[in-house]
């Protein structure tokens, strides 16, 4: 499938972001190479047999989250109900594998400005502030945007900045969707994510088939600021668990025992996590290939307390993990896998040797 790469306008303080366009298989368009800013881009046309996936699941009543929590059912909407021309901002260790899979349903590249460009685009960015430049910074996705069009930010962020980005999209006459996912970098590639939208209803029935694409599941949580604090909430837990893990691991290891036997045991009990038996064997070697950066994780812990902290909400263990990840990214393993958080344990144990 060919590609060609261009940097867009609206990435223009993100030196690692890019961005895609995505358009029609027919006419074949020939790759080419534009340069703007930062970042890259490619782009396609929805085909006509667009291949999405009804996910079956049952309704739930409103509860106190402020909106109502479901899992959507849907069936593909009609060809020409379907977003012509998508387009993706931010290809990295995320971005990246899921723009791929909406290439690997049928699709070209053509080099082209991107929201101006497209009836619904995508961001995958690293952090809030990043998530806001791209979006509404001088040259930012929002300059493009105009009625009849649609922006879905996928990048984890606090619902503050949500709020305002999708108040600015929404300026535009655009609408505005987020849509967090849960999952790293093998989920993204084998189109196995779950997308926690909340927004616009239209814009998520519209891009169901694309979140179908790269998802197993997509959540609708009503109003925005709900995606985000379900994703922080998820990240919360999931940092916590493998600070607890990294204990369990080299406690095991320090009593005589084989921390590969307790691999193996957590992965056939009732604690069994795919997260402990997928990570488990690498870090029992010190080793820690990236699929969620440790950085990342941090930033989504001090999210997540903030978020607490907004209404009163004691977490104690969310707290001391956090505190381990910024020893960890002290120590400069930021950018190595979130599991290496187990090198700041070992750091702690190594300063109660020396006393």
């Amino acid at each position: 499938m060919a590609m060609s790469f261009l940097k867009p306008h609206c990435t223009h303080r993100l030196p690692s972001s890019s961005s895609s366009i995505l358009n029609s298989p027919f006419p074949t368009i020939s790759p080419t190479k534009s340069l703007f800013a930062n970042g890259s881009s490619f782009s396609t046309r929805i085909p006509i047999h667009f291949r999405a996936r009804p996910i079956s699941s049952t309704q739930t009543k409103p509860f106190s989250f402020k909106a109502f929590s479901s899992q959507i059912s849907a069936s593909a909407p009609k060809p020409d109900e379907m977003p012509a021309r998508v387009g993706f901002l931010g290809l990295g260790i995320m971005g990246s594998p899921m723009a791929q899979n909406l290439i690997k349903a049928g699709y070209k590249s053509s080099p082209k400005e991107v929201a101006a460009s497209c009836d619904v685009t995508f961001a995958m960015l690293a952090d809030p502030q990043s998530a806001l430049d791209v979006a509404c910074g001088e040259d930012g996705a929002a300059k493009g945007l105009s009625p009849g069009k649609g922006y879905v930010d996928v990048s984890t962020v606090d619902g503050a900045t949500s709020k305002l980005i999708g108040t600015r999209i929404k300026a535009t006459g655009a609408l505005f969707l987020e849509a967090p996912v849960s999952g790293s970098k093998k989920p993204a590639e084998d189109g196995q994510l779950i997308f926690l939208t909340a927004g616009d209803r239209s814009l998520f029935e519209t891009v169901a088939p694309l979140l179908d694409i790269m998802g197993k599941s997509r959540f609708f949580l009503g109003d925005v600021g709900n995606g985000a604090a379900m994703k922080l909430v998820v990240n919360m837990i999931m940092g916590s668990m493998m600070a607890s893990f990294s204990e369990g691991l080299l406690l095991s290891e320090r009593v005589g025992l084989d921390p590969k036997v307790l691999v193996e045991v957590v992965s056939q009990g009732a604690i069994s996590a795919p997260m402990f038996s997928m990570k488990g064997p690498s870090m029992v070697q010190s080793l820690y290939p990236t699929a969620f950066p440790l950085k990342h994780q941090q930033k989504d812990l001090r999210l997540a307390l903030g978020l607490a902290e907004s209404v009163s909400q004691p977490t104690p263990i969310a707290a001391a993990a956090n505190e381990l990840y910024k020893v960890a990214k002290s120590r400069g393993l930021s950018d190595e896998d979130f599991s290496a958080v187990i090198e700041a344990l070992k750091v702690k144990l190594q300063s109660q040797s020396k006393e």
